[in-house]
């Protein structure tokens, strides 16, 4: 069978169908089992509903303030910890008067006992107004349910009809409560649904030219945006709105008026592409530009749809030049190490080939906390044979793939980041990234040097000592070999020679 069960696993066997190795000769529906709820009894690095609306969606909008309807913990877990960058401009060339303020503030209801009992709309009412008050330069209102106004039933789309009059802007009601789905995932999907439902087709661009696009699913992690639309702008493309790194509210308002969408994360954003082409006839293309080969291809696809593929070609032949002599610097000391690559969607089949073909590496692992069928099958035509292919990795199944399948790299999250360390393992960041952007001919450079500084970073000879698994389990034995009249372990005394 080609399916694994890790040795941690052994008390939760239902695991062993989120584990698949890549064997080629099976059939396409050969994937892990995917997007259902975590299996009770693993300690799982998923985010929830909640944190896939404001934290990927919405957080990266530059001219909002966002109201979290709930206690403080929630409130405290939605401010801004992925690296989504923003100019301070506008498109009516208005500049916000605080840097980043999209990293820097959110607001809360801060519910307590009393509220849960009583309901906490009138809290609500009080903060989007108080939210409004503070920053009387924002452009529209963000509010959120969390669980506990999920549970309660609070109706916040009511309280948002209500103020967006009385205030005179947007006030957007999003409901994905943390348990509304299995993953973070759901929240991508109530993201893009409120808001092409509310906001697409009300407002109008001040111009538009033959040549405009929708870029979706670009967040601008570490400047990723920037990168994307300097190259644009040269072949002549102009990005009438961005979804949604360094976006402004009204971008999105006017979304109808471009002649194309271009999907960059396609696991968070499609939803609303596929939406804004059934309700105006705007076709959209996928498109991955994460290494030169990839980035070239899409670049002259997207050129090709307006018919300028004669500049893209002159920017991609510049580029390449520029960067290909220390790519085979990097490439003639990274050729042969493993990675495992460990992203939240798409970046786990966008990596392994331009990492394999540019660099020399070898991806032996892939795992996702939230991919859906579509992208299971994706990675599995674009990983190589006997590829580990996790879904949802429980805490214990990263010790254990470190230590079964020896990665020189992992490739991750700040969650899995610190294991890794712990386990004498170096890594990247690869959500919120080390020193981006990793994206475009220079944003692989980046990725590359970055690696390469992890790997051979002179630390890592210095360890003094490995523990396996295998010594844990010895370990365990030697202390806790001895029962008290309950049936519980107890430690072994210690010896005399030991004590002293």
């Amino acid at each position: 069978m080609p399916y694994e069960l890790f040795e941690v696993d052994k008390e939760i066997p239902d695991r062993k169908n989120h584990t698949y190795v890549k064997d080629s000769s099976d059939p396409t529906e050969e994937i892990p089992k995917c997007n259902t709820k975590t299996i009770p009894g693993c300690m799982t690095e998923r985010g929830c509903a909640f944190a896939g609306v404001k934290g990927v969606i919405t957080g990266a909008v530059k001219d909002v303030v966002h109201v979290v309807h709930s206690p403080v913990g929630c409130t405290t877990y939605g401010c801004g910890s992925k690296r989504y960058p923003t100019s301070p401009y506008l498109p009516n060339g208005d500049k916000i008067p605080v840097e980043q303020f999209n990293l820097k503030y959110i607001m809360g209801t801060d519910l307590k006992e009393s509220d849960v009992v009583f309901g906490g709309m009138k809290k609500l009412r009080k903060s989007i107004l108080e939210a409004a008050k503070e920053f009387p330069f924002v452009n529209a209102i963000y509010t959120y349910a969390t669980c506990t106004t999920g549970l309660i039933g609070d109706d916040l789309d009511a309280v948002a009809k209500e103020l967006s009059e009385e205030i005179g802007i947007d006030v957007v009601a999003f409901n994905a409560p943390g348990f509304s789905g299995p993953t973070q995932s759901k929240g991508h999907h109530v993201g893009n649904f409120t808001l092409f439902n509310k906001l697409v087709g009300t407002k109008e661009p001040p111009e538009t030219t033959p040549y405009d696009v929708n870029l979706i699913g670009e967040y601008n992690i570490d400047g990723d945006l920037w990168v994307l639309q300097k190259y644009f702008e040269e072949i002549g493309i102009n990005i009438l709105s961005k979804f949604t790194g360094d976006c402004s509210h009204d971008e999105i308002c006017w979304m109808h008026r471009a002649k194309l969408s271009i999907v960059r994360c396609q696991r968070s954003a499609t939803y609303i592409a596929d939406l804004i082409e059934e309700k105006y006839n705007i076709p959209y293309i996928k498109v991955d530009f994460f290494g030169p080969k990839y980035c070239s291809e899409n670049l002259m696809a997207v050129a090709k749809h307006f018919g300028l593929e004669e500049n893209a070609q002159k920017l991609i032949h510049r580029e390449m030049a520029k960067i290909q002599p220390k790519l085979d610097f990097y490439r003639e000391k990274l050729e042969g190490k493993k990675l495992w690559v460990f992203s939240g969607g798409p970046k786990n089949w966008h990596l392994p080939e331009p990492l394999k073909e540019h660099l020399g590496m070898e991806t032996v692992v892939v795992s996702t906390m939230f991919e859906h069928q579509d992208g299971y099958e994706k990675i599995k035509q674009r990983v190589g044979e006997g590829t580990v292919i996790v879904d949802d990795p429980n805490s214990l199944e990263l010790e254990e793939i470190i230590e079964v399948y020896k990665p020189d790299i992992i490739l991750s999250g700040i969650k899995e980041k610190y294991i890794a360390h712990k386990l004498g393992v170096p890594c990247v960041l690869i959500h919120s990234y080390e020193n981006g952007p990793y994206i475009g001919f220079e944003g692989f450079l980046n990725l590359a040097q970055d690696i390469y500084a992890s790997i051979y970073n002179p630390v890592w000879n210095m360890l003094e000592f490995e523990e396996t698994i295998k010594d844990k389990e010895e370990h365990l034995d030697e202390t806790c070999n001895i029962s008290d009249e309950t049936g519980t372990n107890i430690p072994k005394a210690k010896t005399e020679e030991e004590v002293v």
